[in-house]
């Protein structure tokens, strides 16, 4: 278990996933800073809607992609309207224990398909930033006993998740209430038009991605907040039938036709630092 956090992160002022009325649901500009905590995709249609929306941050963690090239591709799509965090969403187990774990801070690539104790333990040592992506569904993201595991290493919890329904968002609601655990949400957009559906605001002017670092590090005050409507049912569709594509075909293609995962362990760019920890 890694190195406790300091109290400083417990969430004071933070909303649980309740909407805010006006301005803040239709995707106009705020006070703070509106970041888009969890996005799978970058390239400039998501840059130009972001800013469309109002948003003054991203948050990019894409599947099946090694750390420096999502650094770089970062850095690339980042500019004084719009900073742009690298992320890893590091899958850990096999398919019958596979568990999310999204990553932020890294110091050195982790690869996926470690054991999630391994991936815990490396997290702690590089002292990364911990969030844990939709809690609690299916069978894909950390469940109240792994939270209970580790809670003195998460920095904070998905409490509104677009592909959630209802129970799952209320679950996570109260989970991080019971737990004193800082909350965020993301659009965890997989398609473009979903970019800034969800948003996490801080209280605090977060101007370069190291003050977006501190201010999860340190649990500074944010409300969580999403559009409302049909459209936005409609979106939350359409990511929800991506996921059936991306487990089916999309899958298959990964597993059997398209070889080794550049983010695999036993891929040369790890060199055999993760062997001992790896479950494929």
């Amino acid at each position: 278990m890694g190195t406790p956090k300091s109290d400083a992160r417990a969430p004071s002022g933070v909303t649980d996933g309740t909407a805010t009325d006006g301005a803040a649901t239709d995707g106009t500009a705020t006070d703070g800073t509106r970041v888009d905590m969890h996005v799978k995709i970058l390239d400039e249609r998501v840059v130009r809607r972001a800013k469309a929306r109002g948003l003054d941050a991203l948050v990019y963690a894409p599947h099946f992609t090694r750390w420096p090239e999502t650094v770089d591709r970062a850095e690339q799509f980042s500019d004084d309207e719009l900073v742009v965090v690298p992320g890893r969403e590091l899958f850990t187990g096999d398919w019958r224990t596979r568990r999310h774990v999204l990553a932020l801070d890294l110091e050195r690539p982790v690869p996926d398909f470690l054991t999630l104790e391994g991936t815990m333990e490396e997290l702690a040592t590089q002292d990364a930033l911990v969030l844990v992506p939709h809690p609690g569904f299916l069978t894909v993201s950390l469940g109240r006993e792994h939270l209970e595991t580790y809670r003195d290493q998460v920095d904070a919890i998905e409490v509104y998740n677009p592909k959630h329904p209802p129970w799952d968002n209320s679950r996570a609601r109260r989970t991080a209430a019971d737990m004193g655990l800082p909350a965020f949400t993301s659009s965890y957009a997989h398609l473009r038009g979903t970019v800034g559906e969800c948003w996490t605001t801080f209280e605090a002017d977060l101007e370069e991605p190291a003050d977006l670092l501190a201010a999860v590090r340190e649990g500074l005050p944010r409300r969580v907040d999403h559009r409302r409507g049909p459209a936005h049912l409609l979106r939350r569709g359409a990511e929800f039938a991506h996921l059936g594509w991306e487990n089916s075909w999309k899958k298959f293609d990964r597993v059997y036709l398209s070889g080794t995962e550049p983010t695999h362990p036993g891929h040369v760019a790890y060199d055999g630092c993760f062997d001992d920890i790896r479950v494929y």
